[in-house]
């Protein structure tokens, strides 16, 4: 059994030829449609799609999408912690994708949380203390949860996206979670980074590098890589990271070692990036599957 903390987003996403340039144009789509999205929704999708259980802790608002939030997470079997968002609106980005897997994210709407207005602290205190793992991913609510970690003595999985190595925001997150997840995309040395953290104390450290594939450190201080496995037809590429840290974390805890895990990251990886959604839409039972 997962927690997992974090955003849940309602999404258009829109289908380009190409990304548009920094100049007054018009273009045209593809296609465009509305989906679930939100990091902790892609990750707590693709952990289900793994066979794992999954109770998901997320701020949504008192409007249309996040109804629409909710129902996507409840039809795909997720427990769902739902704290009402103080400005009573729900996450909602634009995406805009290329055929190639480009994508620019617009942040439209982002709900807060104060704490006077959170009403689910002990079913959050409970799921977390009972949980196998505890993904506590980057948003404002959650770095609150990342004392309640320290408190409870579980330790922390946690995902930095586009880290720089120095931003002042990522830093709490940066040095508490002892599973450090991160993209290469502003990073300027993955190697070090991943070292580093592993000589502060983390446990593991992964960077992922896109078509590139990933390297991860452990305890044992070996530097290990995993290459991306080639797809027929890149669909959609929203929540390839998500499903990444989900295909390595169910292997994990399936008691896998690392060289494993990263095989099984890198397939579910390569699913969620042949499916429109963030989750591969057929369910794979075993968390070792990256032994095929």
């Amino acid at each position: 059994h997962v927690f997992v903390a974090g955003p849940a987003s309602w999404n258009q996403i829109v289908m380009l030829d190409a990304l548009p340039q920094p100049v007054s144009h018009m273009a045209f789509a593809r296609s465009h449609r509305w989906a679930l999205g939100g990091t902790s929704a892609g990750k707590a999708l693709n952990l289900r799609s793994l066979g794992v259980d999954v109770t998901l802790r997320t701020v949504v608002g008192d409007d249309p999408e996040g109804r629409q939030v909710l129902m996507a997470l409840h039809e795909s079997g997720i427990d769902v912690l739902a704290e009402d968002a103080s400005n009573r609106v729900t996450e909602q980005h634009l995406n805009l994708m290329d055929p190639i897997g480009g994508r620019v994210s617009l942040y439209l709407r982002s709900p807060t949380l104060e704490a006077a207005d959170v009403r689910l602290a002990e079913d959050t205190r409970r799921a977390m203390r009972d949980a196998d793992a505890v993904v506590v991913d980057l948003s404002d609510p959650g770095r609150d949860l990342l004392n309640l970690a320290r408190e409870l003595g579980r330790p922390v999985w946690c995902d930095l996206h586009d880290y720089d190595g120095t931003s002042p925001w990522h830093q709490k997150f940066v040095h508490e979670a002892s599973f450090v997840f991160c993209n290469d995309d502003a990073l300027p040395d993955p190697a070090g980074f991943v070292a580093d953290r592993i000589s502060a104390g983390a446990q593991l450290a992964v960077v992922t590098r896109g078509a590139a594939g990933a390297i991860a450190m452990a305890t044992d201080g070996v530097l290990r890589h995993v290459q991306a496995l080639p797809v027929d037809e890149v669909v959609d590429t929203n929540g390839a990271g998500d499903a990444f840290f989900a295909g390595f974390l169910a292997a994990h805890l399936a008691g896998s070692p690392v060289d494993i895990c990263l095989l099984a990251a890198a397939r579910q990886a390569s699913l969620c990036i042949q499916s429109p959604a963030l989750a591969p839409r057929e369910p794979t039972t075993a968390a070792t599957r990256g032994r095929d």
